[in-house]
């Protein structure tokens, strides 16, 4: 018999920086307890960036857009999805010393066990994170 897996959690936010705080406030609640102390900071850094992400650059003003967020374990890591409406593929910039911003996809690559970014079947893309799960999690 086949293991059942997990079901991921799953959120729609609208596309406002209120919402970044929002999902890094869900993201750390459905994290299991017992994961919190080993996965709880990088996992809420993590939802913070990739939404902030999607806000600024998967978006437009003009629509009414939603960013989906899901998170869920599977194969030894708890994962992230953050998909938004854009079509651009993200990649990590390298902003100069005294620039305020364009870390976030560094950020996300030094945290990250491993990421990437895919086309949604429909619309939009999303940008997918893994952080390993502590021996024995």
């Amino acid at each position: 018999m086949p293991e059942i897996p997990h079901i991921p959690a799953h959120w729609r936010f609208p596309a406002h920086p209120a919402s970044v705080g929002r999902a890094r406030h869900a993201v750390a609640e459905s994290l299991p307890h017992v994961l919190r102390p080993h996965l709880g900071d990088d996992l809420r850094l993590l939802t913070s960036e990739l939404v902030t992400n999607a806000i600024r650059h998967g978006t437009r003003p003009q629509d009414e857009n939603l960013i989906e967020l899901v998170l869920w374990p599977a194969d030894g890591h708890y994962w992230v999805a953050v998909s938004d409406p854009g079509t651009g593929k993200p990649v990590p910039a390298h902003p100069d010393a005294d620039g305020e911003g364009g870390r976030g996809l560094l950020l996300v690559d030094s945290l990250a066990a491993t990421w990437t970014v895919r086309p949604r079947p429909a619309r939009g893309t999303s940008v997918i994170a893994g952080l390993s799960l502590p021996q024995g999690g």
